[in-house]
């Protein structure tokens, strides 16, 4: 299932005879009011995490406009208020005081009828300016209205244009939107295949703008903007694209002809490219010719090995570089329907490059405060094993670089993950995939599962994130089971960051 799918497609790819007749989407369908499950019945399911961020129900999915303000974390995030599917997008909002556990606000702000909105608030990013001697937090946003004949989604008849949006308040709950978009259009000249996902940052006294873009025969690429006050803005050039070799765009991990949610930004005395496309999300590190203002990727690799998909970074008050990304489900519309929820935030991963421009990534180390107590481990020849009760946990496993290893996650007898260490080619093997480790590097494995989800960083190197499900009313018994030479092998209880799975909104006072 291409992730660009579920994103843009909306109520017409449902079967709506194959849905239970009571169920929401058969209300909106018929016009009738939906009902909602409830904030019992919500907190209630297995499946949905107990240390994840996601909205108290419906439709979630990418990150948007993640910031540190007014001694707060905030991050907002596309949201459907109307239903566990996509459509409606507007920008819903959580705040903390760690990155670790959140509170649900009400949205931040949706569509405007007759505006340049009026079909959806897409995606984009957050930067804090100065206005008059006062911090505003300036988002900058694709506002999507439905026009086939001046279409920048192909095939799809929506006009995409960026727009912008203020908020003074310090808990960034009232917004002000600019009245007419800030970019109305793509570059003239170009044909595009998509013009969508802002991201901004700003150097000296200049603020720069890439959008997601791609070029016909030319293929996915990010299209560079500058401004003096963020409301008038002049076209540059590309940043960066793809090499085209005939047929759509590749780079050595493959990609797409449109590059969704690009973000960019310095890093370990270089800069680094994330971009996802077609259901992949890829980094490239390199350099930012600042004569030219053009990318000069050295390095790329992959993110993450399954369902992460479109990531945004921020800094955090220490000044390392946090990375979020969105974990889609893995299941059937008519399913996330009846389950009144969708989607989930990943937990957040703390970027570096090495020396030679391989990006490194690691779980927040401040999440060693959710731990609970720990799991005694069990052996039974020849593998040592860690049992996470009701699906959710913390396990750490490392190896040694000379004796291969392999892990699994089992609920019962079914192998839900398997990760193989392969001391012959210093490399992790995972679903087909080969990661090939740095000679310094040791095999290791942190994960945690999290209701329906695992989310896994293999030797500091690539995530991956799988979905996994199951019919009982309960969560299963995970567990964690290693053979080979195992150096460590910890588990960990993981504490609740809400007493209700986050099944309801934080009251305004």
């Amino acid at each position: 299932m291409k992730t660009n799918v579920t994103r843009r497609e909306f109520l017409r790819t449902v079967t709506i005879a194959c849905l239970p007749a009571a169920s929401p989407l058969a209300a909106l369908v018929s016009g009738a009011p939906p009902e909602f499950p409830t904030a019992s019945r919500l907190s209630k399911d297995p499946r949905r995490p107990q240390f994840h961020l996601l909205p108290t129900h419906n439709w979630m999915n990418d990150p948007n406009g993640p910031i540190y303000f007014a001694g707060k974390y905030h991050i907002f995030f596309q949201y459907n208020p109307e239903a566990a599917i996509w459509g409606n997008m507007s920008w819903n909002h959580a705040i903390s005081d760690d990155m670790l556990h959140w509170k649900n606000y009400p949205v931040a702000f949706t569509m405007t009828p007759g505006g340049a909105d009026a079909a959806g608030c897409f995606s984009g990013s957050a930067i804090l300016a100065d206005h008059e001697g006062k911090p505003r937090v300036c988002a900058i946003y694709t506002g999507v209205v439905k026009d086939k004949d001046h279409e920048t989604v192909r095939n799809e008849g929506l006009r995409e244009s960026q727009c912008l949006a203020w908020s003074e308040d310090p808990m960034l709950m009232q917004w002000t939107k600019v009245s007419k978009p800030v970019i109305p259009h793509p570059p003239d000249g170009l044909a595009i295949t998509g013009f969508r996902d802002p991201s901004i940052w700003k150097q000296g006294d200049d603020y720069f703008l890439m959008v997601g873009s791609g070029m016909e025969k030319v293929g996915g690429c990010v299209l560079l903007y500058r401004s003096k006050d963020l409301l008038n803005w002049k076209y540059l050039h590309p940043l960066v694209s793809g090499v085209w070799n005939g047929a759509y765009t590749r780079n050595p991990v493959g990609d797409g002809e449109m590059w969704e949610c690009p973000d960019f930004f310095p890093l370990d005395g270089g800069h680094v490219l994330i971009y996802s496309s077609m259901g992949k999300v890829i980094w490239q590190s390199g350099v930012l010719n600042q004569t030219t203002m053009r990318f000069e990727p050295k390095k790329s690799g992959l993110l993450d090995l399954d369902a992460f998909y479109a990531p945004k970074t921020q800094l955090d008050a220490h000044g390392r570089r946090i990375l979020w990304g969105w974990i889609p489900e893995r299941r059937s519309q008519a399913e996330m329907i009846e389950a009144g929820w969708s989607g989930m935030m990943s937990l957040p991963r703390v970027l570096s490059l090495d020396r030679d421009g391989t990006l490194r990534m690691e779980v927040l180390p401040d999440a060693i405060n959710l731990r609970d107590e720990s799991i005694p481990r069990k052996q039974t020849e020849p593998s040592l094993s860690v049992v996470l009760a009701d699906a959710t946990g913390e396990f750490l496993c490392t190896g040694k670089r000379d004796t291969d290893m392999r892990l699994s996650v089992m609920s019962g007898s079914v192998a839900l993950v398997e990760m193989e260490y392969s001391s012959k080619r210093h490399a992790w093997l995972v679903e087909g995939k080969s990661i090939v480790l740095q000679p310094s590097d040791t095999p290791s494995l942190h994960g945690f599962v999290d209701g329906s989800v695992i989310e896994v960083i293999l030797s500091e190197r690539v995530g991956y994130t799988k979905r996994f499900y199951y019919p009982s009313v309960t969560a299963p018994d995970i567990t964690i089971q290693v053979s080979g030479a195992v150096h460590t092998l910890n588990g960990w209880k993981i504490s609740p960051i809400s007493d209700d799975r986050l099944s309801t909104d934080t009251a305004l006072t």
